[in-house]
């Protein structure tokens, strides 16, 4: 079968009325794999950060040094770990044992997102030492107190800083989750393999879902290339 028969064949199995939902899975799938990856990363954002700050604050009490045990063990968990491990715990082990109930699409932002904090951690505890120490003196010398020196004036500093690397984590994020199917969830993964397997052809249903990996991952590229332009043009040069 030459290319232009199965790309016919391809464009059947998507669009021809009475031959399946081929564009209905692929759109969901989309859809999906955009909301987990962003939703994945702003949660991971939120717990990085906060394990960042903590894993980065001056050691004082108790309380604090129990906090930065907590934090080093979720982190060597989650970098530590497959994703797919990760995935396959939290959805038969961990979520049953405490009685929580989510569909496969929520656990796999939950895990995603759990998955991503702990990498953003690392990102944003770099960025964080990257800013010069005397950002803080000033900004405790001006009265303020240190979380309100982390939050108004060095964070904002790291996260401009570190800016690319968080779009790499987006990226990562995208391209993993064409895992999802394993717990159930439908991405752009499964949905051209449900053409493939539906046509029992896959070569082009497989080149297609490749093709819009690499558009989504242009498209963030250029969109954290736009943001960093942004955020550059009030420095000095």
């Amino acid at each position: 079968m030459d290319f232009a028969a199965k790309f016919n064949k391809l464009w059947y199995a998507l669009f021809t009325k009475g031959n399946g939902d081929g564009y209905v899975k692929v759109l969901t799938g989309l859809k999906n794999t955009a909301v987990i990856a962003v939703v994945g990363l702003v949660i991971g954002i939120f717990i990085g950060t906060l394990i960042a700050v903590v894993r980065v604050v001056p050691k004082t009490n108790k309380f604090v040094k129990a906090l930065d045990k907590i934090c080093t063990v979720y982190v060597a968990f989650f970098r530590g770990t497959p994703m797919v491990a990760q995935l396959l715990l939290g959805y038969y082990v961990f979520l049953p044992l405490i009685h929580v109930k989510l569909s496969s699409l929520g656990v796999c932002i939950l895990i995603f997102g759990l998955n991503s904090g702990a990498y953003v951690s690392e990102i944003m505890r770099s960025g964080l030492q990257s800013v010069d120490i005397g950002q803080t003196e000033a900004g405790r010398a001006l009265g303020l107190s240190f979380a309100q020196t982390m939050m108004r004036i060095v964070v904002p500093q790291a996260v401009k800083n570190i800016l690319p690397t968080l779009g790499n984590e987006f990226i990562t994020l995208i391209k993993e989750t064409s895992i999802v199917s394993f717990v159930g969830a439908v991405d752009l993964y499964s949905a051209f393999n449900y053409i493939g397997s539906a046509n029992y052809e896959y070569m082009m249903p497989y080149l297609a879902m490749a093709l819009i990996y690499i558009i989504l991952v242009l498209g963030i590229s250029g969109l954290v290339k736009l943001m960093e332009r942004r955020l550059r043009t009030g420095d000095k040069r």
